[in-house]
């Protein structure tokens, strides 16, 4: 397992907060993004599990004519004879229930260092569903999310801490890209990913 620094509410069986409470960031009038800190208790040993059951691989994308490696790694699927943590229902099940939508597929992107990062981006289920919300619960290390308009414009920060929970939603991936940007050092995170279509 990756080393991490232990943080109090990262250590323990992971289990959803359900008193966790949401701060919500008016972006603009159609797009938001909710940030309830501390929504997943023990959220360092969920880091640890998914670490060890996704199947990772380093993506490639074609920039500037030439293939490069993802900075970060990617996991879609469980190893074989590997089964999800019980906990990542859990997880579903209550932004379900938060939000009146149901989320649905799971993937995971693994920074193991400073160094590792994404690029400028919106979600490609914004090409195929209108309003879609994206959730992302943080593991591990904090590290820098960044938004900003697609049009150009001041960015907005937020620092997500192991066990963080952020939601972008209104038409936030039509108008809005975001990033993880690099730093010269950080404990490994990961992200888990699950997102909803309209109603």
């Amino acid at each position: 397992m990756a080393a991490l620094p232990l943080t109090l509410f990262g250590i323990g069986e992971p289990r959803v907060d359900h008193c966790a409470k949401t701060q919500r960031t008016v972006l603009d009038p159609c797009c938001w993004v909710d940030h309830a800190p501390g929504f997943l208790l023990g959220a360092d040993e969920l880091l640890g599990r998914l670490e060890n059951v996704m199947a990772w691989y380093r993506g490639r994308r074609l920039m500037y004519g030439s293939w490069n490696d993802e900075p970060r790694l990617t996991g879609t699927e469980v190893r074989d004879g590997q089964e999800l943590p019980s906990i990542v229902d859990d997880i579903r099940s209550s932004l379900n229930e938060r939000y009146g939508r149901s989320f649905t597929g799971l993937f995971c992107n693994f920074y193991t260092r400073g160094s590792d990062s994404v690029a400028w981006h919106a979600d490609r289920i914004g090409r195929t569903e209108v309003d879609p919300l994206v959730a992302i619960v943080s593991l591990g290390g904090p590290r820098t999310f960044l938004l900003r308009p697609q049009s150009g414009g001041t960015s907005h920060r937020v620092r997500l801490d192991s066990g963080d929970l952020l939601i972008m939603g209104g038409a936030t991936q039509h108008h809005w890209e975001h990033s993880i940007p690099k730093t010269a050092t950080a404990a490994p995170r990961m992200s888990v990913t699950m997102r909803a279509g309209r109603r």
